[in-house]
């Protein structure tokens, strides 16, 4: 299909892609890799009076270090954070789980703060960006806006950014010494969405777990943090059978979807499984 029809815009800064998106008014959107954006502009599930091209603003792509966290800049691809050194030695999780976004064509065009951004409960890094309490960093002729991961999931598709705010990247916090990964995602052909995901980081001091950060994909209309099984690991001691039953808690909260990939009781199920597995490497048991 062919796209309806719609203002374009490719401003040479950040400041005046603020000002094109404040003047564009309410049915404007914001192309960065253009993945999830261009299949819903040819299917016609977005008709947009303007698109803001950012593809020009190069000082987005940057990953810089910022003491305590890395940032990512809302124009770095998912190629790029993958092999990005601060990444790889910080923010492991992420690695990890952005290699499992798509395929290598999407990778290269992609980008991390855009997969936030599209807040596709499917999507793997939004739980990422959960887990990991990242802060997403709005600009807008208003000035600039910090949104906590947390804040920043409000709805199916939907963020906490205003209709005049660009998202140009996302702080995460440097988990530190004594932190261990994993992202465990289920899906039924390579390449294809998580029917249920699992971003976990576990803390270990000794044989004892001191903290877990457990984030759901694809369980609700946004990523969850699994709050049942961050509490039944706390200080316990690390083992596969504690790992089971505090698993058993991840579907608490959760408002699991039905569709023709699984029903609701389906994926409530290996959402206890995969978080046991989450757990399990993570903690490196």
């Amino acid at each position: 299909m062919i796209p309806a029809t719609f203002d374009y815009v490719r401003p040479a800064s950040v400041d005046d892609a603020a000002r094109a998106l404040a003047d564009a008014g309410e049915d404007a959107k914001v192309l960065a890799g253009g993945q999830s954006l261009m299949p819903l502009l040819r299917m016609r599930l977005a008709y947009p009076d303007a698109l803001i091209d950012l593809d020009r603003l190069d000082g987005l792509r940057e990953i810089r270090d910022d003491g305590d966290a890395v940032v990512i800049g809302a124009m770095a691809t998912h190629h790029q954070v993958i092999g990005d050194p601060l990444v790889r030695e910080h923010l492991p999780l992420i690695a990890r789980a952005t290699e499992t976004v798509a395929d290598p064509a999407v990778r290269h065009r992609g980008t991390f703060c855009g997969s936030l951004a599209h807040a596709d409960p499917a999507g793997d890094l939004p739980a990422v960006a959960l887990a990991l309490d990242a802060v997403l960093l709005a600009r807008s002729v208003r000035g600039e806006r910090e949104i906590p991961a947390a804040e920043f999931f409000v709805d199916w598709m939907t963020s906490a950014l205003e209709p005049d705010e660009l998202l140009v990247g996302v702080r995460v916090p440097k988990p530190g010494a004594g932190w261990g990964v994993h992202y465990e995602k289920f899906h039924r052909t390579a390449q294809a969405w998580a029917i249920v995901g699992v971003a976990c980081a576990v803390r270990r001091s000794g044989d004892t777990v001191e903290e877990a950060r457990v984030a759901l994909t694809n369980m609700g209309p946004t990523p969850v943090r699994a709050s049942g099984v961050e509490d039944a690991v706390r200080g316990r001691a690390a083992s596969r059978e504690a790992f089971q039953a505090a698993a058993g808690h991840a579907a608490e909260g959760t408002e699991p979807p039905t569709d023709l990939h699984g029903s609701a009781e389906y994926r409530a199920h290996l959402a206890s499984v995969l978080t046991a597995r989450a757990l399990s490497t993570a903690a490196n048991i």
